[in-house]
């Protein structure tokens, strides 16, 4: 039987391979994305393990899984690891969550994103952050809608703690991929049109879109942040973290 370790091993090949192979499809070089491993599914063991195999991006959706999941790591460890929130952040688990988070994907509201300001003030922090667009118009899912781009320029602040480096969706989950494609290119539409108005030829990079049903035409449409997570661990839920 194969062990925990040789199981991420092969999927991560498996899913390192599928990244390539769409990075050629859209003409772009594999360093363009990152993978963020979305961990919210297994225990810190997993995330060790997957550390060992190279992995330096993790993702959690729950505020409180993240923080449970980087105190059960070695110190050590922790400035060789970066932990992304992936998932929607409540007001009262700022302070908590900003010494472990080095990018939230999922800055939701207005009221968020003030609330960060102030606590990132507070811990004399810079904080990068990516703005979640609900481009797919899913009753259950948060996030901002196209027309509230111009609310969202009045607050925009270069010189702020909060910078605002990309922005994040999710496509509506489905058996065929393809369907993914307007909402991941609406996403990138809004980014390029965000820069031009805020920050021509500044920083303003990151696209994080695309899960392991549909990561592929993610990178197909400019995708810098994958967040994965089943694909990396299939063929785990039998097997003992030996």
């Amino acid at each position: 039987m194969a062990s925990v370790t040789d199981i991420l091993r092969n999927n991560l090949a498996a899913v390192e391979e599928r990244i390539a192979a769409a990075c050629v499809r859209a003409a772009r070089r594999r360093e363009e994305v990152s993978l963020v491993a979305v961990t919210k599914y297994v225990d810190a063991g997993i995330v060790l393990r997957l550390q060992e195999l190279g992995v330096r991006k993790f993702g959690e959706s729950r505020p409180q899984e993240l923080w449970r999941k980087a105190a059960a790591l070695p110190p050590d460890l922790q400035a060789e690891l970066e932990w992304h929130l992936v998932g929607h952040l409540q007001r009262n688990k700022i302070e908590r969550t900003l010494p472990i988070a080095r990018l939230i994907h999922s800055v939701d509201s207005i009221r968020l994103f003030e609330a960060l300001e102030v606590e990132a003030r507070k811990q004399a922090r810079r904080l990068p952050v990516l703005l979640e667009f609900n481009l797919s118009e899913e009753p259950n899912k948060h996030g901002f809608k196209r027309e509230d781009v111009d609310e969202l320029l009045k607050h925009w602040n270069p010189s702020a703690h909060v910078q605002v480096c990309g922005l994040m969706t999710m496509a509506a989950l489905s058996a065929d991929p393809e369907e993914a494609r307007p909402v991941f290119a609406t996403l990138r539409f809004l980014r390029d049109a965000i820069q031009r108005r805020v920050a021509p030829g500044g920083p303003f990079p990151h696209l994080s879109m695309g899960m392991t049903n549909d990561f592929e035409v993610a990178i197909e449409e400019g995708a810098t942040l994958v967040r994965i997570g089943s694909a990396l661990f299939e063929g785990l839920e039998s097997q003992r973290h030996d």
